[in-house]
């Protein structure tokens, strides 16, 4: 039976129809439809990505405080949570994490609600959780500890692509942000390497590398090399990496990173069957992550808000919506796509998105099947 997944688009006529109305009306509706998912006295976490410094494509807080408000209202006690970074960069350990938290404006007097990082300070607070026999990867999935205490959770993502999963959405947002690093070591099973024909030296690799795996010798025509043994399959490198040298054996890698990832969404669901609503915002549909610390053009229009239950079915209508649209003039993909055709495997195209919907449905994370609901 098709999930209902409730939408509105991004066009405002009206103060009753800005985009923060438009958010406090779908989170409203999806309660309606849960009534227990959040109850008097939950300690409600709501799953958010902060953006490293430089992006600008994150949520904003005066976005994310309709789920707090909505929270509150129904007497239950909200923060705004995250996982520390397996990479280097300014959200690597708690304390950063939390100065970049308030510099982009996540502070109780803005987005309504207190910022607790889940992981700990240096994100060595987690449990173990037991998978189901659905699952194929792992038997069991390590999850920080602040996503497993909370009563309940409203998970808010912005879609994006991404430079490994292809698309980015709730369910990249429950694994990789709710996991430690030791559970992000677990989804990250993949190596890299670079294709010294292609190597400039520049040396960002270098930099971004949070285990001195990448390096690169002060000798005149040197090229970057990445040490197996060391390596931790994060993929900073080849984000950063301006001439595509850097890759993996994508016939190999994709697959298993892809159900390790959904395996570890399933994992940090672990207790909240019923108690989780899900918010996925579809405008700035950038072509990377908000962990890199800059933003791109986005790829399409701004498309509009999403709200359901299920985390495969909002993942799923937000990839179909994406699709369905046109290129946005100017935006890497102009001249490369179109309306009709899958925009995250144009973006990255050793990636395809769709196989975290696809295993997503197969272990029992949601369904793929859903009515789209205009409100």
């Amino acid at each position: 039976m098709p999930v209902p997944v409730y939408f509105m688009d991004a066009r405002s006529k009206s103060s009753k129809t800005s985009s923060i109305s438009k958010i406090r009306a779908l989170l409203a509706r999806a309660a309606e439809g849960s009534p227990d998912a959040i109850r008097q006295g939950d300690l409600c976490a709501i799953k958010i990505h902060f953006g490293e410094l430089g992006n600008d494509a994150y949520i904003s807080p005066v976005m994310a405080r309709a789920a707090a408000d909505l929270a509150t209202a129904k007497g239950a006690k909200p923060f705004f949570t995250d996982t520390n970074t397996l990479y280097t960069g300014s959200r690597s350990n708690a304390v950063d994490h939390l100065r970049t938290a308030t510099a982009h404006g996540f502070v109780p007097e803005v987005c309504g609600a207190p910022v607790i990082i889940a992981d700990g300070l240096k994100s060595d607070d987690w449990r173990d959780t037991t998978l189901p026999a659905a699952c194929t990867r792992f038997k069991s999935a390590k999850i920080a500890s602040g996503i497993l205490a909370a009563d309940s959770m409203i998970v808010m993502t912005h879609v994006k692509g991404h430079e490994m999963a292809g698309f980015g959405g709730a369910i990249k947002n429950l694994a990789m942000g709710c996991a430690p690093f030791i559970g992000k070591r677990e989804q990250h099973c993949v190596k890299f390497q670079v294709d010294a024909a292609k190597c400039i030296a520049c040396g960002q690799c270098v930099a971004v590398c949070p285990t001195g795996a990448a390096s690169l010798e002060k000798v005149k025509g040197a090229k970057a090399s990445i040490d197996q043994g060391k390596c931790i399959g994060c993929g900073e490198c080849m984000t950063v990496c301006a001439p595509d040298a850097i890759g993996m054996d994508w016939d190999v890698g994709l697959t298993e990173f892809t159900e390790k990832m959904t395996e570890y969404a399933l994992g940090a669901l672990t207790g909240k069957g019923g108690r989780t609503l899900f918010l996925s915002i579809v405008t700035k549909v950038v072509p990377l992550c908000d962990c890199v610390p800059w933003s791109g053009v986005p790829v399409v229009p701004d498309i509009g808000f999403l709200a359901s239950t299920d985390p495969v079915a909002i993942d799923q209508a937000a990839f179909d919506l994406v699709k369905a649209a046109p290129v946005w003039p100017g935006s890497m993909l102009d001249g490369k796509a179109g309306a009709g055709d899958d925009k995250f495997t144009a973006m990255h195209p050793n990636t395809r998105g769709e196989l975290q919907l696809e295993h997503g449905q197969k272990i029992g994370l949601g369904t793929r099947e859903y009515e789209l609901i205009r409100l």
